[in-house]
């Protein structure tokens, strides 16, 4: 299986790529805090809150242009970004303002710890992804990889080769990691289990389905 090309290429294509800018056509409520908005800080991967900081029409402009999360700091009376002198970064996914239009949840993709104390969040919680989470993003990853289908891309070359061929490395897999199990092979009894749960999500996802709805018939069938 060439699954590591295709995330190689996938992170060669994010590092080339250039930032889009965010524009947020709604008009913020700056009176509330004397022009300022506060401005709630989100990893965009694992949804752990990750800060609070504040944000004038200023900052928020120079967050939508740059892609990195600028604040206003009312101790400096200045503008900064996160990470100017850390190099721990947020860089923006989206912007969204709540309901009075009086505060934004921004979503990042964080470079690094983010508390000045070297925690993984202001409030010392660790930031991790949780091992199934990895799932969703590798359903997601799949799904892009269907709508974009990239040249040299393996995931690509099995949508193109169809139905039958997945069906056929599904097969293929299963015996393997049967194989892994049946020679009490616990390493290659999880690296083949890999490659069939990898090769299960293509077939889904060529069906049109995606590995939350096996979820929801396991949780269906629960009792």
């Amino acid at each position: 299986m060439n699954l590591f090309s295709d995330f190689l290429l996938e992170s060669l294509q994010r590092f080339t790529k250039k930032y889009k800018k965010i524009k947020m056509d709604i008009q913020l409520d700056y009176s509330k805090l004397n022009g300022l908005v506060p401005a709630v800080i989100q990893d965009n991967t694992t949804n752990k809150v990750l800060m609070l900081g504040f944000m004038n029409e200023e900052a928020l402009a120079k967050t939508e242009e740059s892609g990195k999360v600028t604040f206003y700091s009312r101790t400096r009376k200045r503008l900064w970004t996160k990470g100017e002198e850390s190099g721990n970064f947020l860089n923006v996914v989206s912007i969204s303002p709540d309901c009075d239009n009086d505060t934004l949840l921004i979503k990042v993709n964080p470079v690094g710890p983010v508390c000045h104390t070297g925690n993984d969040t202001c409030w010392n919680e660790i930031n991790r992804q949780n091992d199934l989470d990895f799932l969703k993003y590798l359903q997601d990853f799949i799904d892009k990889r269907k709508e974009e289908m990239p040249e040299g891309s393996y995931t690509t070359s099995l949508f193109q080769k169809g139905i039958r061929r997945i069906s056929q490395k599904v097969g293929e897999e299963a015996v393997e990691t049967i194989v892994g199990a049946m020679a009490n092979d616990d390493e290659n009894f999880i690296y083949e289990g890999a490659d069939l749960l990898y090769h299960l999500i293509v077939l889904l996802t060529y069906k049109g389905f995606r590995i939350e709805d096996l979820a929801r018939e396991l949780k269906r069938r629960h009792k």
